[in-house]
């Protein structure tokens, strides 16, 4: 890990195995950090405030440019480390090496026209010779916790708009995964940005993700995870009143209703199901397919899924591989087992060969079992739960304590639009799978999908204080 530049290990000199799933051999071992590390971390990264908040904007510009060079590169390492550490395929994870740049240059271009605003004159009673402006200054140190599915992708969304905004930050990468997450922060101080300014520590989250959430010196934390360590890290974060965003769990509805266009339909599934083997946040995950077009979506459905490549990761024909880790397919296994004894019925795929999962259909789910609500399956199952009506679709949309995106097929716009309009979820997309994110939107859930939102139209609002100034009496 670095901490004020340094690679070091831990201080009490553990450390994890980073494995490769597909192999299952070790890559190589990264310090398993201790809170004594995290403390040198945030104090080094607090010291630096000072200095790196006067720093112009346009130096910070300069420097991530330089980084994003360096990037530019190391693409094909960067690409084959990510790949190799969790399994996703090698043509998605040059994708999200390639999304570095996209990403950063959001933030750059949004920095440069994050303006004040000014009250005038007059515009209460009373202020008529008061002139009030605001300004935006850092919110201090940031913890940026970051998970395994996409580690680039949300390095990009939390440490860029974090620097720019004169921001130190302390990244905490995934245990699984961490290796891009450390060489990108390397190609940081490469770039110039100062080594106490961006700190990356590695280890076990209830260890070192804990100590940083708890630490008073952190101002801010930005996790993006599990709803359950969300929680956590948020009762952590309010021990002292820290600024907090989370991005967390979801089980996103998939509804197709009977005037879809299901070739569309199923096509999409592939994109919104079947991308990075199933293990994204805002995949459609709950298939509601209106009953008179069920078997129309699932015959087509398993013909589009023959075509998939499935294999090694580092093939660039793969499409789907493994999932992260032995154990997250040992877990999607059982709930897909659970899935079956409370009423559903696979008809495609079902089975796991160590950390690999089949491309699997379950059907005729009823409305009540745990995948329908709660359960959200990290892995490319597709469970679907067949309806009659509208409105029971969105009822059994809406049953879920997730609430991250969802999505509608339909031909009437109109019919579209009262579906979004009524789906509990911060993102919603027509015709399209739930699983969609550009750097410039807002990207966040409700209910227990989190709080806040990233991405270049919010995020300068999640890492900045607003600071009032007032002119008393200014005027003759």
């Amino acid at each position: 890990m670095i901490i004020n530049g340094r690679q070091v290990d831990a201080s009490d000199k553990t450390t994890i195995n980073v494995v490769n799933p597909y192999t299952g051999k070790l890559i190589d071992t990264v310090p398993n950090a201790t809170e004594k590390d995290v403390d040198d971390a945030v104090q080094s990264a607090y010291a630096a405030l000072p200095a790196w908040e006067k720093v112009p904007l346009t130096q910070k510009v300069g420097m991530l440019k330089q980084f994003l060079d360096l990037v530019d590169d190391n693409f094909e390492d960067l690409a084959m480390t990510l790949c190799k550490e969790t399994g996703k395929p090698i043509t998605q994870a040059r994708a999200e090496i390639g999304n570095i740049r996209i990403g950063f240059e959001a933030f750059m271009e949004r920095a440069k026209h994050l303006y004040g605003e000014v009250i005038p004159f007059g515009q209460e009673a009373g202020n008529d010779k008061t002139l009030q402006f605001t300004l935006r200054e850092p919110v201090g140190v940031v913890g940026a916790i970051i998970p395994f599915n996409f580690p680039c992708d949300l390095f990009d969304q939390k440490v860029a708009p974090s620097l720019l905004a004169g921001n130190t930050v302390v990244v905490k990468p995934p245990h699984q995964n961490p290796m891009t997450l450390v060489k990108l922060v390397a190609l940081l101080h490469k770039a110039g940005v100062p080594k106490n300014v961006v700190h990356v520590i590695t280890g076990e989250g209830p260890k070192s993700g804990n100590a940083l959430a708890c630490h008073p010196l952190v101002h801010k934390i930005t996790f993006t995870g599990s709803t359950a360590v969300g929680l956590t890290t948020y009762k952590n974060a309010a021990s002292h009143l820290a600024h907090i965003s989370l991005e967390l769990g979801g089980n996103d509805a998939f509804i197709v209703l009977d005037d879809a266009d299901i070739d569309l339909a199923v096509e999409e599934m592939i994109w919104g199901r079947m991308y990075n083997n199933g293990q994204v946040c805002c995949a459609s995950k709950r298939f509601l397919i209106q009953k008179n077009v069920l078997n129309e979506f699932i015959t087509k459905a398993k013909k589009r899924l023959d075509k998939l490549v499935v294999g090694d990761p580092t093939k660039k024909d793969t499409e789907i591989s493994c999932l992260v880790t032995l154990q997250a397919a040992q877990k999607v296994e059982q709930q897909i087992a659970i899935a079956v004894k409370q009423g559903g019925k696979v008809v495609y795929g079902g089975k796991r060969v160590n950390a690999m999962i089949e491309p699997t259909i379950i059907t005729n789910i009823p409305k009540t079992a745990d995948v329908a609500t709660n359960d959200e399956i990290f892995g490319p199952v597709v469970s679907i739960i067949p309806f009659d009506t509208v409105e029971e679709a969105i009822e059994i949309a809406n049953a879920s304590k997730y609430g991250l995106c969802g999505c509608v097929f339909t031909k009437d716009i109109r019919k579209a639009f009262n579906v979004v309009k009524r789906l509990e979820c911060g993102g919603t997309v027509i015709n399209g799978a739930s699983f969609f994110r550009s750097f410039e939107m807002p990207f966040g859930g409700y209910k227990f999908s989190g709080i806040g939102t990233e991405g270049a139209l919010s995020t300068f609002g999640e890492v900045t204080k607003i600071k009032t100034v007032t002119l008393k009496n200014i005027l003759d």
